[in-house]
């Protein structure tokens, strides 16, 4: 049966509605907790005001916030929800600011660039010209443009950008980087890294897919040059921070030979130490200073240990002896292979007294990409956090990385590092 309605009904339905909107509009806004800083909300409602459109990757209270915006960066994590400690490091002052010409450090705990840095293939200067920071500037595509977003649910997200670069060697290089992250649940962590009885520990871990694409029409070789996969994860440093990175160690071997340890300046000998399996950097950010392992002698590993924190930070990360590794440094006479494939650097004032930071960073790469027209290379990189009881966090560093958090907090505990 039809229904009819009278016209004095529908209007007092209608100035109901209105009243009823009236008092929705008139409620206040809503208030935002207040976080400190250091905490993962803190940083979630700071980057919420640089990026509408973050992805946020959940399991349990363990988070990550990605950013397609920013270069496709997870720009930091937590093991504690938005209380808990956030583990990247974000440079607030550079955002809003005007684009600098040779980087715009955001920050980001893992963030993706193409490399080499330096050297006769380099994608950060203009061929023929001098490398000196002048003339060193960042490619727009990996340092301020937007990246595509593909999909992306609570657990994962993919990303995607088409370049065409320019080499010093003259080449423009056309080609498209995927990049997928995949927070992992507590059982896929014991799983990949080893490590059991977690139950004392808050832990948070992801994969990082990374997939480099030749989409132009000439194939890349040794003389025309190519790009390699470069991941760089910016941390905050602390005075009781060590980054530790496990090596291949032949006896006899020229230790010079296998680490690169004067990117910057040679590291002073109260900042670095070497066994014959473990190397031991301070990371502090009060000293500029970069150093490398070939890949003929990297594990698959690095680590750090905030000993004020109490974080232990776990790098897992593809690397193949076999491969040609480029030379990065900003160097034209020296050879193009071979290069590091794993690479750690504590922050530290210029030559001018000014800094970036502080952060340090630990950082990963890919082997040369010799591709034929539609050939892609991929490389992988895990990060995992832990944090809590320190016993526990004792026995994964022995089980992981061969040394004690004992060991590892009295490396530089003479005080005498500057």
């Amino acid at each position: 049966m039809r229904k009819i309605f009278s016209y004095p009904f529908l209007l007092s339905i209608f100035l109901t509605a209105a009243c009823n909107n009236r008092e929705i509009r008139k409620q206040p806004d809503e208030v935002l907790p207040a976080f400190r800083e250091g905490e993962f909300g803190y940083d979630l409602q700071f980057l919420k005001k640089q990026d509408s459109a973050l992805v946020i990757l959940k399991d349990g209270e363990a988070q990550l916030i990605v950013s397609p915006r920013y270069q496709a960066k997870v720009f930091t994590s937590t093991a504690q929800g938005e209380r808990g400690f956030s583990f990247g490091w974000i440079n607030y002052k550079a955002f809003g600011k005007k684009a600098d010409a040779h980087m715009n450090a955001y920050g980001g705990e893992n963030r993706l660039w193409l490399g080499p840095e330096g050297g006769k293939f380099s994608l950060f200067f203009k061929p023929g010209s001098n490398m000196v920071y002048e003339n060193w500037k960042t490619p727009p595509e990996i340092d301020t443009e937007n990246w595509n977003l593909r999909s992306h649910d609570s657990n994962s997200v993919s990303m995607y950008k088409e370049m065409e670069l320019l080499n010093y060697a003259g080449t423009r290089l056309i080609l498209r980087v995927d990049r997928r992250i995949q927070i992992l649940k507590r059982q896929e962590i014991m799983v990949r890294t080893g490590v059991t009885g977690m139950d004392s520990v808050h832990a948070a871990g992801y994969e990082t897919s990374n997939v480099l694409t030749n989409t132009g029409g000439e194939e890349w070789t040794a003389a025309t040059g190519m790009p390699c996969i470069w991941i760089l994860d910016m941390f905050k440093p602390s005075p009781k921070t060590v980054i530790v990175i496990p090596f291949r160690y032949a006896k006899g071997e020229d230790f010079s030979k296998m680490a690169t340890t004067n990117y910057f300046g040679e590291i002073s000998a109260d900042r670095l130490k070497h066994t014959d399996s473990l190397l031991l950097f301070k990371a502090d950010g009060k000293s500029r200073g970069k150093l490398g392992i070939v890949a003929g002698n990297a594990k698959h590993i690095a680590a750090s240990y905030d000993g004020d924190h109490h974080v232990l930070t776990l790098i897992i990360f593809d690397v193949d002896p076999q491969a040609r590794y480029l030379n990065q440094e900003w160097n034209i006479t020296k050879p193009s292979f071979p290069g590091d494939a794993v690479n750690a650097y504590n922050d530290g004032p210029l030559a001018d007294g000014t800094r970036m930071g502080p952060f340090y960073e630990i950082e990963s790469v890919s082997p040369a990409a010799f591709l034929k027209p539609h050939e892609s290379l991929d490389h992988r990189q895990s990060v995992f956090h832990f944090s809590g009881n320190e016993k526990a966090l004792d026995e994964i560093a022995i089980r992981l990385l061969g040394i004690s958090l004992e060991k590892i907090n009295k490396t530089f505990s003479d005080g005498n590092a500057k």
